[in-house]
């Protein structure tokens, strides 16, 4: 074969290969992924109101869930990104001067964020660091106490709610891409997000959560 020859193959081999790998995360783009997400509150508890025991606080526990996620390619490196997840559910316990008691109550909390991303690198390098910011609309919802929480408050029994709010978003996630079509998605995100809660004594907690999400998931491209 002449050497002319041999490099119109290669030319020929390298555009082709660069036509398909450029279209991993290239503008238009759909990228759905599955995996986990874990929800771990940074709970800042402010006092219960009287008639209580002074220093009377609550503490939150984390949450992991199946979760996952949508985004869309605005252009090869700007994106929009909508995380996906199951309810999680919280357990609320005693903390401050009621801290040992117990569990006072769970409640469900279902997150929707909608974040833009960056994404620096190329749309065909294997790994692709991005940042991101948004809104995130906190729903809290199916809250339970137990008795403890009765017993403690007087109330036959004690019941509570919790206020949804709305509350900014900020990320940091890699993707590895496996290939064309696959990839490898990692994430963390930290929220800033205040509540109250009220109980049905006419007490009420404010309580900054502050959560800390991380997720993983595996996912293909689309077009």
């Amino acid at each position: 074969m002449s050497k002319t020859k041999k490099l119109q193959l290669i030319a020929a081999a390298a555009l082709l290969a660069s036509a398909f790998s450029t279209q991993a995360q290239t503008a238009g783009s759909w990228l759905a992924r599955i995996g986990a997400t874990n929800i771990s509150p940074d709970v800042t508890s402010g006092n219960l109101t009287a008639p209580s025991l002074p220093g009377t606080k609550v503490d939150i526990n984390d949450s992991t869930q199946l979760g996952g996620g949508i985004t869309y390619m605005l252009t090869d490196n700007w994106a929009v990104d909508l995380p996906l997840a199951m309810p999680f559910k919280h357990t609320l316990s005693g903390d401050g001067a009621i801290a040992g008691v117990g569990k006072l109550g769970d409640v469900k909390a279902l997150p929707f964020t909608l974040l833009g991303q960056y994404r620096f690198m190329a749309p065909n390098a294997q790994l692709r660091p991005y940042v991101g910011a948004g809104i995130t609309y906190a729903k809290f919802y199916h809250s339970r106490s137990t008795g403890v929480l009765s017993s403690l408050t007087g109330g036959s029994p004690t019941t509570f709610t919790v206020d949804s709010k709305w509350a900014p978003t900020v990320q940091l996630g890699v993707v590895f891409n496996v290939n064309d079509k696959l990839f490898v998605d990692t994430m963390i995100s930290k929220t800033w997000l205040k509540t109250t809660s009220h109980l049905s004594t006419g007490q009420t907690i404010d309580t900054k959560l502050d959560p800390i999400s991380m997720s993983i998931g595996i996912g293909m491209r689309f077009r």
